[in-house]
């Protein structure tokens, strides 16, 4: 005799809302702080900008306003209990990740490779706000580098639990909440790439 398990959606989806809006106090954060130091420093940081590229910049940007539609894709593919959809759809979001995590990565190397990195000789012998710029800069999007790393991990976790049947349409609170974290990785990065690549 088998017995329904019991599932509390409104719980889990309660407590992800809830961590998501610490994640989103940290960043707000961040934010803040950019925005005084921007006041403070804004010729500064005006030169330190012209340093990131803005073609990377755009690229990441695509690739995740891209993986959060194909996650969104996952969601809608798992309600209509099209769980080979949903798989793919989940695995191209991870591959989104892949790529942003690669570009992101080639963009500190030709930083660090400049001298241009917290604590360096270049920057130290610098404007003070150059430096404040960086350090932000490094902070902000290795942080949420590492929120991208996490995020894939999870997609993956779960792409593997619908692969397996155990995300259907009946029972999609893994994806849901999976989904919902990208967004906000998402999110973030949409403040970030206007703050640091466009406003400058």
């Amino acid at each position: 005799m088998s017995h329904a398990t019991h599932r509390d959606y409104a719980g889990a989806k309660l407590g992800m809302w809830l961590f998501l809006f610490t994640e989103m106090l940290l960043f707000g954060g961040l934010f803040i702080l950019y925005a005084v130091y921007l006041h403070r420093y804004p010729a500064e940081f005006a030169v330190a900008g012209h340093w990131l590229d803005l073609v990377l910049g755009t690229a990441n940007t695509a690739i995740l306003l891209t993986s959060s539609l194909l996650a969104a894709l996952a969601v809608t593919a798992v309600q209509r209990d099209e769980g080979r959809v949903a798989f793919r759809a989940l695995g191209g979001t991870i591959v989104c990740a892949g790529l942003f995590l690669v570009i992101k990565y080639a963009e500190w190397s030709a930083k660090i490779g400049h001298g241009i990195y917290p604590g360096s000789p270049d920057l130290a012998a610098g404007p003070p706000g150059e430096s404040v710029f960086f350090g932000l800069y490094y902070l902000t999007t290795g942080l949420h580098g590492l929120h991208v790393l996490i995020g894939g991990v999870l997609l993956a976790v779960v792409a593997r639990r619908v692969k397996e049947g155990r995300v259907h349409a009946g029972d999609y609170i893994w994806l849901e909440n999976g989904a919902l974290y990208w967004h906000l990785v998402d999110l973030v990065w949409i403040f970030i790439f206007p703050l640091y690549y466009l406003m400058l």
